[in-house]
């Protein structure tokens, strides 16, 4: 899959089979979470014991969050572009986690595309901020699943079997990938020229598609340039965890879930941390994954029933899944009505892919 949309548009033979990967990872993971639940109790608790007003707060809370990242892309856009449209990068951003909720991974491409076209930069530029701006969210997750393992008052390793190694072996992925960044920064192209002739030795166009990938590597890097660039996106990371654990806790007030046992944000981060990983298995916007480790969570770190818990991830999911999916659809609305009222082109998820940067 090329940066440059050619491939996108055609399903290959391996993107198949990739699709057909995750679809049969979704489908066991929805297997092990629901098998020792009983579905339709899970759902008539859901209806019963929904509150409206932790429900609108909760979407509140979700819009909130997703503001804040498009602020947070903003600051890493800088010295790509400055004057960036804060409506643009809500709307690419939307319509990213929107194509992710049908194929995983494939938003990314997306928002870089929209984006890309929406402001006049180049592609490659935008996909190099995005994965600068993903490379950020690992560490971040990663920083507070730790304070999760400092807080959680008993072993979390031992009620969380996978956890410890999935830290070790992502700690060593980060820091090797910290390193590779910081060798970009250093010497630009020279850091990866040789690879690059290597590659072309055996296959031009997977050169050219290698070189084109770390060129947006390299853009995406040159774009934290600066203190006070760097230290506004920490303090908006931070800020993004925060607010996601803060929509946890609202998650368990929704349901009324206070009054089955202790609920409070220490729970709601644990909650939120852990469950992370199940957005980050690819799996088409987290389906089954994320109900899996929800459900897994609450059960046995926090001692709920498997189907109010199973309630908390239908509902917690379904609200992210589908306003994710509807805000997509409507940011291209918005945004096309807005281009064309500038005398602009208007794009849609085919056209986008077929133009070339202007």
């Amino acid at each position: 899959m090329s940066i440059s949309g050619k491939k996108i548009s055609r399903i290959s033979g391996k993107e198949f089979i990739g699709g057909i990967i995750s679809l049969a990872i979704t489908v066991l993971f929805l297997l092990l979470a629901f098998h020792n639940v009983d579905v339709g109790k899970a759902f008539s608790l859901l209806i019963s014991r929904v509150s409206v007003e932790y429900l609108l707060l909760f979407i509140l809370l979700f819009l909130v969050t997703n503001f804040v990242r498009a602020l947070r892309w903003k600051f890493i856009l800088k010295n790509v572009k400055e004057d960036v449209s804060l409506i643009n990068l809500f709307g690419a951003m939307m319509i990213g986690y929107g194509v992710n909720a049908i194929i995983p991974r494939l938003g990314e491409f997306y928002r870089a595309f929209f984006l890309g076209k929406w402001e006049g930069v180049s592609r490659t530029s935008m996909f190099g901020t995005v994965i600068v701006e993903r490379l950020v969210d690992v560490m971040t997750l990663f920083l507070s699943v730790i304070i999760s393992v400092v807080i959680y008052s008993g072993n979390i390793y031992q009620e969380v079997p996978w956890l410890k190694s999935t830290l070790l072996w992502g700690s060593g992925i980060i820091g090797a990938a910290i390193l590779i960044l910081v060798l970009f920064a250093l010497s630009g192209e020279k850091s990866y020229s040789v690879v690059v002739r290597f590659v072309e030795k055996f296959s031009r166009k997977g050169a050219s598609q290698l070189n084109e990938i770390f060129e947006a590597l390299v853009t995406g890097i040159s774009s934290l340039n600066g203190a006070s660039n760097i230290f506004l996106v920490v303090i908006l990371s931070v800020v993004i965890m925060l607010l996601y654990g803060l929509n946890s806790l609202v998650g368990f007030y929704m349901l009324d879930m206070e009054t089955l046992n202790a609920v409070n944000y220490k729970i709601a981060w644990i909650l939120m941390t852990i469950s992370a990983f199940g957005i980050i298995i690819p799996t088409p916007g987290g389906i089954g994954s994320y109900h899996a480790i929800v459900i897994f969570v609450l059960t046995m770190l926090f001692n709920f029933g498997e189907d109010i818990s199973a309630s908390y991830a239908i509902l917690t999911h379904f609200i992210s899944y589908a306003g994710f999916i509807i805000l997509a659809f409507l940011s291209i609305w918005i945004v096309n009505r807005k281009q064309v009222s500038e005398g602009k082109n208007k794009y849609n998820f085919w056209s986008v892919l077929r133009t070339k940067d202007e």
